[in-house]
């Protein structure tokens, strides 16, 4: 049985990379084809000169062939983990360092950070190549080298200090709750996303970034009055030092509770004026309004919960794991594995999961047009962004529905237009729409 599920799980492996491979190979000919014949929405026509035009090709064809060979490494890095010996090499020296402190779950949280370990330091120059090479080449790259390995060592002292004793949590409710043992960690790994939705930006953010309050009084006044009328009560206004690492730029609304926070990169502040800024601060207020981040997270809930009661059904049976070469079943190596073999029979999912975040994004576009009273900022804003950050205007209609949580800036403006149609349309006094 053990081959069966190994030949499955390859047979599936196989499959997502096929698909996203022909379509990335289908977006980058898309993307070819139309800059070769000069094709351009009207939409851009006065925000982008050929020259811009130009580079974003070129930048975008770079990505796409980047991610062609970084998802043929992923994969071969995930078939070396699995069948290369490497788990059960990972588990030896898990059990002999967990001999030697006097805690059951010792074995299985040395394991996991391993495991974890094993896949950042072999996908190191993925992000060292992304970062300083294919970044750097069209002028985002703000980062130093100092900057990068400090990250990178605070992301293992965050691992450690954050992840050690969350495993020890999971470990311990799946050995002492019995049979319903996913339901216990189901309830404790949801308590743990909520309290780092509120300790995430108090305290972890600062670590990487300089968070300050927006300077400009008078902006920061008409964001805290755009703020105040859709109800929400935030710990403050900030800006953040994006430019430290990239020249991309955003905004985001995060946190809950009292820790809601809105912040905005500084390269917003210098790519986008007065009005366009505040469309896309009432874009971010309209997913606080409209409750996108309890849906989000009721739908996480869901498959979290789906996904323990499917591996509580799988934990003690032998073949899983002898397909990838443990002899032993344990809880810590049925996490591990059941994390590596999930994505490829959940990637097909990917195309539903966008659809719900661009329904998100349509109705948090309207949002921000009826607040504003104006759509006009805001499709200013968003062909701004677009050209600022090099983003394809016009991706293959496949692969945007497979991989962008996103609509297309053209949608979205399409999108934004309509809906002020529709209202004026229904404002107007009987027969002057005829008129």
């Amino acid at each position: 049985m053990e081959s069966v599920i190994a030949w499955l799980f390859l047979a599936f492996l196989v499959t997502e990379l096929a698909v996203e491979s022909l379509l990335n190979e289908a977006n980058m000919r898309h993307l070819g084809r139309q800059w070769r014949e000069g094709r351009l929405p009207e939409l851009f026509a006065a925000s982008i000169d050929r020259e811009t035009h130009d580079k974003s090709v070129r930048y975008s064809l770079a990505r796409g062939h980047f991610a062609r060979w970084s998802g043929i490494y992923g994969a071969g890095l995930t078939v070396l983990v699995l069948f290369g010996g490497v788990l059960p090499w990972v588990d030896s020296l898990a059990r002999n360092a967990g001999a030697l402190v006097p805690l059951d779950e010792a074995a299985g949280i040395v394991f996991c950070l391993a495991v974890g370990a094993f896949f950042s330091v072999l996908s190191l120059p993925l992000r060292v190549y992304s970062t300083f090479v294919l970044e750097e080449r069209f002028g985002f790259n703000k980062m130093d080298a100092r900057t990068f390995v400090m990250d990178r060592i605070k992301g293992v002292a965050l691992a450690l200090v954050l992840g050690a004793p969350f495993l020890f949590g999971v470990l311990w409710l799946m050995k002492a709750t019995g049979a319903h043992w996913w339901v216990y960690v189901f309830a404790f790994i949801f308590a743990f996303q909520c309290l780092m939705m509120v300790v995430y930006p108090t305290w972890i953010a600062p670590l990487f970034n300089r968070f300050e309050p927006v300077p400009d009084d008078s902006l920061r006044a008409a964001i805290s009055e755009l703020a105040e009328r859709v109800g929400l009560r935030t710990s403050g206004i900030y800006t953040m030092d994006g430019s430290k690492r990239s020249g991309h730029s955003n905004a985001y609304f995060t946190g809950m509770g009292k820790a809601k926070r809105i912040v905005l990169f500084d390269t917003l502040l210098q790519q986008l004026d007065r009005k366009q800024l505040l469309s896309v601060l009432a874009h971010e207020l309209g997913h606080y309004k409209m409750r996108h981040v309890l849906k989000n997270l009721g739908l996480s809930a869901f498959f979290l919960l789906a996904g323990l009661w499917i591996l509580s059904m799988l934990l003690d049976y032998p073949p899983l794991f002898r397909a990838f070469g443990l002899d032993e079943p344990s809880h810590y190596t049925a996490l591990v594995i059941f994390s590596l073999i999930s994505g490829p029979f959940t990637f097909w999912l990917a195309p539903f999961m966008n659809n719900i975040s661009r329904r998100h994004e349509y109705e948090a576009d309207g949002f921000a047009a009826r607040l504003l009273a104006d759509g006009k900022p805001l499709e200013e804003a968003l062909v701004a962004l677009t050209v600022n950050n090099l983003s394809n205007p016009t991706p293959h209609p496949w692969y945007s529905a497979y991989h962008d949580s996103h609509p297309t800036t053209v949608e979205r403006v399409h999108a934004i237009r309509a809906a002020e149609a529709v209202e004026t349309t229904s404002a107007a006094p009987v027969g002057a729409a005829g008129e």
